[in-house]
């Protein structure tokens, strides 16, 4: 479970007021093919055009029943679309001792210091590898990153206990290396502070049109900052837009592709009343150039996994040549039994998108 802060739920909505800005779309060659990237729109303000995810129909298996490094709830995930892994983080379980501790840790404190385990798989959900990352916060989101011959992952950092959790005050990027255990001091760190006096930063990275979305909370608030993911490198810390949280149920991951930003939420079965089979599971479009809701439709993929605690929102794109053909991931932990509680890995996704013109405000 991630977050309960923000109570009730958002209304069933479809394609709410505001109209989306027309945009000079830029191109820019990666792996040889053009994919699209968002441009500026007269008198300077940055505007988002983009194809949109169709949330309600029958979503696809990636694979089911996935073993972790640890046995332990998946938090969030993300894709490396040029090699075909996928990431997935988690709290690090409790009684492991790594070779720079005196002695083993409990689950407890793992999760007050903010220790989390990534694992590496391929896309059948075999289990390729992994690190563990000392003092990184909760996993609420991650986002991957593919330049050459590397895979960088995005991940929160700098972990502040709050309650029984740690949390990430800032934002990092490490390239991947099997077996590594890095600290929120590690050399091998590139960390960014993207904005001044927030904390709860979590970041998840639009593989098609080159952003990096940020969450963040201010002043008790939860927002998305949307930056280019060049200019972020780069250490120009300029949004391109930056929206509030709609009013949501217990936050589990989020994802961005394009204009629009995806939000997950819900509860194991069981839990503040997510009961099989239906659950509590929604997914949430918001247009990230006025902030409004465009849809949110009820989940019903995975009913019959055990436990079915969503966790985590990515997207994927099979080909690289082809960014607009992508695919919407969420995924659900659920446990090896009734009687044996340890956590597996579930991913089910949505594949159809919307014309562009098909959004068109009225």
């Amino acid at each position: 479970m991630k977050e309960s802060r923000n109570s009730g739920y958002v209304r069933q909505t479809k394609f709410l007021g505001g109209r989306l800005f027309v945009a000079v779309l830029l191109t820019m060659t990666v792996f040889g093919s053009a994919v699209p990237s968002p441009g500026w729109a007269k008198g300077g303000r940055e505007a988002l055009k983009s194809k949109h995810f169709v949330l309600s129909g029958d979503a696809k298996t990636l694979f089911r029943e996935a073993q972790l490094r640890n046995n332990t709830v998946m938090q969030s995930f993300a894709f490396d679309n040029v090699n075909g892994h996928v990431y997935v983080v988690q709290l690090m379980a409790g009684g492991q001792q790594l070779a720079d501790e005196p002695a083993p840790v409990s689950g407890a404190d793992r999760a007050r210091n903010g220790d989390l385990a990534l694992s590496k798989l391929d896309l059948e959900g075999n289990l390729l590898g992994h690190m563990f990352l000392k003092g990184f916060g909760h996993g609420v989101q991650i986002g991957v990153e593919t330049e050459g011959d590397k895979t960088y992952l995005w991940t929160e950092t700098d972990s502040v206990a709050e309650g029984k959790d740690g949390w990430g005050t800032q934002l990092a990027r490490f390239s991947f290396e099997n077996g590594a255990v890095l600290t929120n001091e590690s050399l091998e760190l590139e960390k960014f502070r993207l904005k001044e006096n927030v904390d709860r930063t979590t970041v998840a990275i639009d593989p098609a049109y080159g952003l990096l979305t940020m969450r963040y909370r201010e002043n008790g608030s939860f927002r998305f900052g949307v930056y280019r993911l060049e200019d972020v490198k780069q250490r120009r810390f300029e949004p391109i837009a930056d929206i509030a949280q709609p009013s949501l149920g217990t936050f589990q991951g989020f994802a961005s592709y394009g204009a629009y930003l995806y939000l997950l939420e819900g509860n194991a079965y069981g839990n503040n009343g997510s009961e099989a089979p239906l659950g509590n599971t929604y997914i949430t479009s918001v247009d990230l150039n006025t902030g409004n809701l465009v849809d949110r439709q009820l989940i019903t993929a995975g009913q019959d996994v055990l436990f079915r605690e969503p966790e985590g929102l990515a997207v994927r794109i099979p080909d690289m040549r082809h960014p607009h053909k992508a695919e919407l991931h969420f995924g659900f932990a659920s446990t090896v039994s009734a009687e044996n509680t340890s956590k597996l890995a579930n991913m089910f996704y949505l594949d159809r998108l919307m014309p562009v013109q098909a959004l068109k405000r009225k």
